[in-house]
């Protein structure tokens, strides 16, 4: 591709390269502080146009540098060759984030790349270089139909600084945080608190005697919210989408849906109810009203994605979440499938015709900011989440809880998750996937799923009355514990260990405690001062964990529960600076005090 600009850094040449058509580049340097650079990228035209591809690329040379980062990578932390398209991070505002990190074996930062423009549809990379043994770095800009433009500016962060990997990555998102036009929404204390949820246990075989029956078990054991999900809206459970779009409860579940939420907040527990966003389906009323503002006409799934451009769509939705916050006193929303807000080859040119705005992601931004702004008008505190992979920094605009993608009776994804979630959404808390397992299930193989989201809100999706006694006593305990920590478990300083490992052990602090917690190993390091309160969890089905203290921590009282929550033992321990083998059953916690 024709080379457009070029721009030296303290450590890159960065270059701009694709078919620019009427636009002309130009790249500027601006250093921020030591090993901190911004590059500014501006694009002008004499008369509006489409953008084309534009690539944005600098080499890395691959000296100490073991593994990769990125939202959306889950498990795969291995550094790929520039063919491979594992490699490559997709963003746009209702998918991952613009942001690529590169770090040593032991999490350290080597190169943590970002872009300003976390609303359209750009991609990050960063592959091997077989014949220099350099890693190929590259941002793409204009990777989806982009309408006409004049100009067009945005900004690259690139962070070599030597800091722990989360602490490069924190700093990106305070950065995305500071932009006038990403300014997180606020976070209600409800949000920060365990809930239920249906779809695990109930999926959309919903009625209200049995999800009131949950509640009242579910409340006792520390859950303040319930989570309604899909099912509530159709009387067919087929799962899919196809009566979605009228959003109307259906009579033959819920024959007085407002009676069954004013029985649940009687209860003490907020209500949360899902909407799917864009779909709408071929049997609904809705389809006839919008089937010609639709971003897939060809699509032969039964259902549809509308078109967030047409203001009468938009409306028709934000109405939508308005009447049942006013019509039935919901405390908030589940909003789904944001991410398939997408343009079709049947749409992508596209324009006009009543539609007031030309790209579809300004669409959703407009959509998903009213919405989050009239739903607060009406309650202050009103929960809005979204799941795993719509949870970018314009997403910590349009809501305030970030679940886990779907991980179903699996506690290793739901660690991964909850703690890639952590690493990029600030105060945005991070909700584990609903909890769930085999009622036959060991008690502290069970406990492995809520011990496994520890650094995240927990969600629990399973029939309280229907698992053994030892179950609930456990969840009563985990949960209980969690809450007289979530200071330090949702707010202290957070640090992962081992990233490229998948997360094997984890710390969080502040001023009077410290969570430590090891998952896939027994060791747990601490090389830092140790609090008047220090908790460390036994995330494994072994018996023991390796602590391992940088610094003396004196003489403790150790106490140590099971994870039931009964005493094992409690005794005195001199705690210097070495090495302590701690006797703690399979998802037990010992507890050292001063």
């Amino acid at each position: 591709m024709p080379v457009l600009a070029t721009v030296r850094t303290e450590r890159f040449l960065v270059t701009a390269e694709g078919e620019a058509g009427p636009f002309r580049v130009a790249l500027s340097v601006r250093k921020e502080a030591q090993g901190l650079e911004l590059v500014k990228v501006v694009l002008e035209a004499a008369t509006p146009a489409r953008p084309g591809p534009i690539r944005i690329t600098w080499p890395w040379p691959l000296v100490n540098t073991h593994l990769k980062w990125f939202p959306g990578c889950h498990t795969d932390r291995t550094l790929m060759p520039e063919w491979r398209g594992k490699r490559i991070c997709a963003s746009k505002n209702t998918l991952n984030a613009p942001v690529y990190s590169l770090f040593d074996s032991s999490g350290r930062n080597c190169l943590t790349f970002a872009l300003s423009d976390a609303l359209s549809g750009v991609t990050l990379a960063a592959g091997v270089v077989e014949e220099t043994a350099e890693a190929k770095c590259e941002v793409t800009l204009f990777v989806d139909p982009y309408p006409p433009m004049s100009r067009y500016e945005a900004t690259l962060r690139l962070d070599t600084r030597l800091v722990p990997y989360y602490e490069a990555l924190a700093a990106v998102s305070d950065w995305w945080a500071a932009m006038p036009d990403a300014t997180p929404s606020h976070v209600p204390d409800c949000a920060k608190l365990p809930m239920y949820s249906s779809w695990y246990s109930f999926h959309q075989r919903l009625e209200p005697e049995g999800l009131e029956a949950q509640c009242r078990l579910a409340k006792p054991l520390g859950m303040e919210s319930v989570i309604v999900d899909d099912g509530w809206q159709t009387d067919d459970n087929s799962r899919g989408y196809a009566f979605c779009g009228d959003w109307e409860v259906t009579p033959s579940k819920f024959a007085d849906f407002a009676a069954h939420v004013r029985r649940v907040h009687e209860i003490g527990m907020k209500y949360v109810l899902w909407f799917s966003v864009p779909f709408v389906g071929v049997h609904s009323k809705a389809y006839k009203r919008f089937g010609d503002k639709v971003l897939d006409p060809a699509s032969k799934s039964g259902w549809f994605v509308l078109d967030p451009r047409f203001p009468e769509v938009r409306e028709y939705l934000i109405n939508l979440y308005e009447s049942f916050v006013t019509r039935y006193g919901l405390d908030g929303f589940k909003l789904d499938f944001v991410d398939t807000f997408e343009l079709t080859a049947e749409t992508r040119d596209t324009l006009g015709e009543g539609r007031d705005i030309d790209s579809v992601q300004l669409g959703v931004d407009r959509l998903l900011t009213d919405t989050m702004k009239r739903l607060r008008a009406l309650n202050s505190q009103v929960l809005i989440e979204f799941r795993q992979s719509y949870i970018g920094p314009l997403m910590r605009k349009y809501g305030n809880m970030f679940r886990s993608g779907d991980v179903p009776n699996d506690y290793h994804g739901n660690r991964i998750n909850t703690l890639d979630i952590r690493l990029i959404s600030g105060n945005t808390p991070a909700h584990s996937d609903m909890v769930m397992w085999h009622p036959n299930d060991s008690v502290e193989s069970a406990a492995m799923q809520l011990v496994h989201t520890l650094f995240s809100v927990p969600q629990v999706s399973v029939l309280l009355d229907r698992y053994p006694q030892s179950h609930v006593e456990m969840v009563r305990r985990y949960l209980s514990f969690w809450r007289e920590n979530r200071d330090v478990l949702l707010e202290g300083h957070l640090e992962p260990a081992e990233p490229g490992m998948l997360y094997p052990a984890a710390i969080a602090r502040n001023r009077e405690k410290m969570i430590a917690a090891c998952f896939g190993t027994s060791v747990v390091s601490i090389p830092h001062e140790v609090p008047g309160y220090l908790a460390v969890v036994n995330g494994t089905l072994g018996e023991r964990v390796i602590l391992e203290l940088g610094k003396d921590a004196g003489t403790r009282k150790v106490t140590v529960t099971d994870c039931r929550g009964k005493r094992v033992s409690s005794r005195a321990v001199r705690l210097g600076a070495k090495v302590h083998a701690l006797g703690i059953p399979p998802a037990g916690i010992a507890e050292l005090q001063d």
